[in-house]
């Protein structure tokens, strides 16, 4: 068996069902499966899956990797991996595309001659919307009925980490209309919905400060709710946004720019928060503290690094 890895949200799902189909409807892999990861595997990344076949999509670099597909900056925890990775018919990276179907779809069709099915192109269309989150409006993301939407709202409530493998599983031989219509999908959606309105509600008051148009709340406490876009909805006049939230995984630090008011200052986050041991994108990334005082710490420091350039900038300096 060869078994994908992939990031465990709706960018790194769609990328798992589309190079699964390929391999094998095209490459003749008569056996695939597939496992999310997140963040917390870094540590052990440069031992991870000694003894068995894999690929890697939407996630760190690893050379042993027989197929490796990514579009982050920060997707070399090991730095001299970085020489190790060449463009080849197995490996693409690709930080100019904004989710990580665009760069298997157009890698399969060139190397491959593989034709994207309908399912697949409306798939690009949404992993680019949600994970550059080129949403029309705040109100789109928090209140839209898309199926893409309600499947990526359904798994903020995932009732075990292992739960996106069954939405990998319908996603490689469905459409999004007929995944986000199932029934588990639909009582899931029901619950994030809830959630959702208890996270506007309860956001307000954890809320540390706001400087500089840089925003930091502390939603640690397993009693909050948390809404990722809900900083940008109650102060849509912000730059950037940086949190503290609870995950399976333990704390984690959250930090990005508000996507309806852009800031020109030209600061990378993803590369900050790699600083700090963790990564992402441009606009967005995260950190995985240790502890709880770490985490307020990391987070802390994220923030006051994003003041500090933007003062800079604003200043001309």
């Amino acid at each position: 068996m060869l078994k994908i890895y992939y990031h465990r949200d709706f960018d790194g799902i769609a990328s798992a069902a589309i190079l699964a189909h390929v391999l094998r409807e095209v490459r003749g892999e008569i056996s695939v499966g597939w496992s999310g990861v997140n963040h917390d595997v870094r540590p052990r990344w440069r031992s991870f899956s000694e003894d068995e076949r894999f690929a890697v999509v939407d996630f760190f670099f690893h050379p042993r990797a027989e197929y490796w597909f990514d579009h982050h900056p920060t997707t070399f925890v090991v730095p001299e991996w970085k020489q190790l990775y060449a463009p080849s018919v197995r490996h693409r990276w690709d930080t100019a595309s904004p989710s990580c179907p665009p760069v298997i779809l157009d890698h399969a069709r060139e190397h491959w001659g593989f034709r994207s099915p309908a399912r697949f192109d409306e798939l690009r269309l949404w992993s680019n919307k949600i994970d550059a989150a080129r949403f029309d409006t705040v109100d789109e993301v928090l209140f839209g009925t898309a199926p893409a939407l309600r499947i990526m709202r359904a798994l903020t409530v995932a009732p075990t980490p292992d739960w996106s493998d069954f939405i990998v599983r319908q996603l490689v031989d469905h459409d999004l209309a007929s995944v986000a219509g199932l029934g588990e999908i639909e009582k899931r959606h029901e619950r994030a919905c809830k959630n959702r309105e208890k996270a506007l509600e309860q956001f307000p008051p954890t809320v540390v400060d706001i400087e500089d148009d840089v925003l930091l709340y502390d939603a640690t406490s397993n009693e909050i709710r948390r809404e990722r876009f809900a900083p940008f909805y109650f102060h849509p006049d912000i730059h950037f946004a940086v949190g503290m939230i609870p995950t399976r995984g333990g704390l984690h630090v959250t930090a990005g720019e508000n996507p309806w008011n852009l800031p020109r200052a030209g600061i990378d986050v993803g590369r900050l928060c790699e600083r700090h041991g963790g990564g992402g994108h441009p606009a967005v990334g995260g950190v995985n503290p240790a502890d709880a005082r770490d985490c307020k710490r990391i987070a802390r420091a994220i923030a006051v690094e994003l003041r500090t350039q933007m003062r800079r900038f604003r200043s001309g300096g």
